[in-house]
Parts: structure tokens; sequence; C-alpha cells
């Protein structure tokens, strides 16, 4: 990987991970695009480290007060009922899913899944169960109401994210959304939830990077960087839309690009 690919793929990361258009299929696609190797599973993985970075600055307070009211909660029985304590036990929840399946189909995950024809597929399936989930979706819950069975069904929604295409935030959001949680709820305990497993992530797969020569430690610190730096000006973009905007924009993109894609390879521009 050269240091140009390392800039343009760090700013395609950051751009992307937070919107619910699936940061994984736009690294993919722009790397097939310029006629680049595939950067590999490793790569976007290390990526990622630099946007959550970007979440945990972005929400500090936040995740401040739900870490030490976590660990009140572990010595104090009172301190079990604080909201702060109960969104850790939450995040702690919701992260099992990802993780068990992430290391069961790991193998999966970085092959037969790399693939363009399964990413334009899911482009557009899950832009579809977005806007369904953006129209029909109630509205009237916010991180207060999590429970128990919310906090696995958002898990079970983030494992979704394994597979390129998907986007880890968008499927996420269409879970909250579809249980009825307003769009700015539904994007925050998102993003919160993927900092456990987005961070453990990074770190298992950093072992993989420079093992050859497509991916080197240097360009992907840059890349990382990068991600991290355009990451946080987008996610302060995007809960600011959110307070008026749908995802309606989001949507349409992916269905767009997802048909897009299916037309490049169909013509032998693009190869799965």
């Amino acid at each position: 990987m050269s240091w140009f690919e390392a800039i343009v793929l760090g700013l395609v990361q950051g751009l992307t991970e937070f919107l619910p258009i699936s940061s994984s299929a736009h690294i993919f696609i722009v790397s097939q695009l310029f006629g680049w190797d595939d950067p590999g599973a490793a790569f976007t993985a290390v990526t990622q480290i630099g946007t959550e970075m970007a979440v945990i600055i972005y929400f500090r307070k936040e995740l401040w007060e739900i870490l030490s009211g976590w660990f009140r909660s572990l010595y104090n029985a009172d301190a079990r009922h604080e909201p702060a304590a109960r969104m850790g036990w939450l995040i702690i929840i919701g992260t099992i899913p990802v993780g068990v399946l992430g290391f069961l189909f790991k193998d999966q995950i970085e092959t037969a899944a790399r693939n363009l024809w399964l990413t334009a597929t899911m482009l557009i399936l899950f832009g579809v169960i977005l806007g369904v989930a953006d129209a029909l979706g109630e509205r009237v819950k916010d991180e207060r109401d999590l429970t128990v069975k919310d906090g696995i069904l958002y898990g079970l929604a983030q494992a979704l994210a394994l597979i390129p295409g998907v986007s880890r935030s968008g499927a996420t959001i269409s879970a909250g959304l579809f249980m009825g949680y307003t769009r700015g709820a539904a994007a925050r305990y998102a993003f919160l939830l993927a900092v456990p497993a987005v961070l453990a992530s990074g770190l298992f797969e950093a072992r993989k990077i420079g093992e050859d020569a497509t991916v080197a430690w240097g360009p992907t610190i840059l890349a990382t960087v990068i991600a991290f730096g355009i990451g946080f000006a987008v996610i302060a973009w995007l809960m600011r839309w959110l307070t008026t905007k749908t995802y309606k924009p989001f949507v349409f993109y992916r269905i767009g690009l997802g048909l897009l894609v299916m037309v490049l390879l169909a013509a032998g521009v693009l190869t799965a």
C-alpha cells in the first residue's frame, strides 16, 4: 500500500464510518475502482480504531459517567440502579453477539464475505430496511428506556455489520428505530455500543499488519490518524443533522450505490 492509498482510504474511512452507508463497503469499492489491492479486513479494523477514538472524545463526558457508574455498580448495590451503570451493563450485553459471531466466522469474514456482489446486495437490502425503519418507527424512546432485551437486539443488529455492505451504524440505528427510539437516541447508543467491539477487533487484527507486502504499519497509522480527524467532524455534523432531518438521503445513496456497483460488476469494470 502506498502513502497515497493510505491517505485516500483514511479519508474514506473517516467520512463513512458513522454514516449508515458502510465504511467497509466503501473502502472495498474505492480500492477496486483505483485498481489497488484489497487492503483486507485487518486494515479496515485497525483504521476503525481512529474513528472510535473520535467517538471516545466526542462522547467523553457520557463515557466517563458510564465507566465510573459501571465500576461503582461492581461494589455498590445502590449504584446498579443508576442510568449510567445500567448503560454500561447494556453496552457489555450488546457487545457479546458481535464478539461471539466475529470469532466463530472470522475466516469467512476475511474471505468469502469480501465479495462485491454480496456487498452491493447488502447496500441495497439494508438501505431499504433503514428507510422502512425511519418511516415506521414511533421515535418516542430515549436511552433511559433501554432494557436488556433491547440491548440484545441492538447487539444482534451490530453483529450483522460483520458482512461488508451492511453498516454497523446503519444496522444498529435501524434496530433502534424499529424498537421506537428517536433518531438521535438510536444513533448515540449505536456509536457507544460500537466502542468496545471496534477497539477489540482493531487490536486483535493489528497483529496481521505487516505480515505481507500489501499493508504496512506506516500507511496504516497514517490512514488511522486521518480517519480520526475526519470522523470527529462527521460525527459532530451527523448528531446536529439528526435533530431536524431524516435518514432518507442515506437510504437513496445506499440503493443507488448498490445498483451502480452491480452495473459495474456486470460490465466488467469491477470484479467480485
